[in-house]
């Protein structure tokens, strides 16, 4: 490169290598020498236009670390196979066990619903004379035609008191009386009594099964000994109190305390 005196001490750019380089002062007028310039930066340029950093150095890791790696590894897998071969087989055992007893113990303290016994029927109870006494508040019960009976389950819908043996299934052991489709708001509170002398009153209607599994019927409108006595009317439910006496040479008869359910039975879909 060459340039005139007076850019002595200026900063030029190289037109090869586009570095700057500040110009010499100019020489003595008898040098024989080629002057140099100094470059304004020794930084290194990068091709792309920007500084390139420093690589980082690269960590060594050392032999202790690796070997410490493998061994903790190993003690990992050690464990895991310990856990699904031995521990967790046992202790899987031991909760199905406990489970086991949990269930037999449970099994073993729940009592069997009791079986409903109707107590044995006594002729001193059957009279078709109405007494004055107070009647029991033990649970209805008596004989129907020869038959031990206990009320297991007593309603009062469509003016018809029900007392039947059983809850559920055909009605096949049971007592009614109808009321006329009284409903339970009329009954509420009323003492009833049926002497034998009267000529027409409830029709009562026994139901029960000969020896050869046939439903049997037998209806009274007259001749039986009945009174009732009726409670307070709550939560669609009737407590009551009955004395029946049937003319029948079997001498059926009904003596006790009840609960009638008096919910009204949901209406008939119309037919289509």
């Amino acid at each position: 490169m060459k340039c005139d005196v007076s850019q002595a001490g200026t900063v030029m750019d190289c037109p090869t290598c586009f570095q700057k380089i500040t110009a010499p002062q100019a020489p003595s007028a008898d040098s024989k020498f080629i002057l140099t310039g100094t470059k304004v930066s020794e930084k290194k340029i990068n091709v792309r236009g920007y500084d390139q950093p420093d690589a980082a150095p690269v960590k060594k890791v050392s032999g202790a670390l690796v070997v410490g790696l493998i061994i903790g590894g190993m003690v990992l897998a050690a464990g895991a196979i310990y856990w699904v071969t031995i521990i967790h087989p046992a202790r899987k055992a031991a909760l199905v066990s406990t489970n086991n007893a949990a269930m037999a113990k449970t099994n073993f303290t729940v009592a069997a619903k009791p079986v409903v016994v109707a107590p044995a029927a006594n002729d001193a109870n059957w009279s078709l004379t109405l007494g004055t006494n107070a009647l029991p508040e033990t649970p209805v019960a008596g004989r129907i035609h020869g038959q031990d009976f206990i009320a297991e389950r007593c309603t009062l819908q469509n003016g018809s008191l029900m007392l039947r043996a059983g809850t559920r299934g055909p009605v096949e052991f049971a007592v009614f009386v109808n009321f006329s489709g009284a409903q339970p708001e009329a009954l509420a509170g009323q003492t009833i009594n049926v002497s034998t002398n009267a000529e027409k009153a409830a029709k009562v209607s026994l139901r029960w099964k000969d020896a050869d599994g046939v439903v049997q019927k037998e209806n009274y409108e007259a001749g039986y000994a009945l009174r009732l006595e009726f409670g307070a009317l709550a939560n669609n439910h009737l407590p009551g109190k009955i004395y029946l006496c049937t003319p029948d040479t079997e001498r059926s008869y009904l003596l006790g305390s009840f609960i009638a359910d008096a919910r009204k039975p949901k209406p008939k879909a119309p037919k289509k």
